[in-house]
């Protein structure tokens, strides 16, 4: 995932559209998107590219492109692969939620990635 938001726009008539990321169109490369927004966090955009055409885009929802033969593993695996280290850390321990039990620190860390996947905080 796009660690800073990028500028998205999406024009759909419901059976086709038009997916431009930073001014770019992306169109050719896309065979369908998924967008989630939760309140209080930036929108989730979730690429599905299609097959055997590369992509480039540069430039706001954190964009994530997902292969259609990725299984639910591969994508969490790439999901945890770009999170920080110290920012996961940092974020935990400023949560509200801890409650001073032996695992405290690796529940507010499941929780905090929880909220990150989902497009929370």
């Amino acid at each position: 995932m796009a660690d800073e938001p990028r500028q998205v726009r999406i024009t759909s008539d419901g059976i086709g559209g038009k997916v431009e990321i930073g001014g770019v169109d992306i169109s050719r490369s896309v065979q369908g998107y998924e967008l989630q927004h939760r309140v209080g966090g930036p929108p989730v955009l979730v690429l599905h590219t299609v097959p055997a055409r590369g992509m480039d885009f540069e430039g706001l929802a954190h964009v994530a492109v997902a292969a259609p033969e990725q299984d639910d593993g591969q994508v969490v695996a790439g999901f945890l692969a770009n999170i920080d280290p110290g920012a996961l850390a940092r974020a935990a321990l400023e949560r509200d939620d801890l409650d001073g039990s032996p695992n405290e620190l690796t529940v507010a860390m499941l929780r905090q990635l929880a909220d990150w996947a989902q497009g929370r905080g």
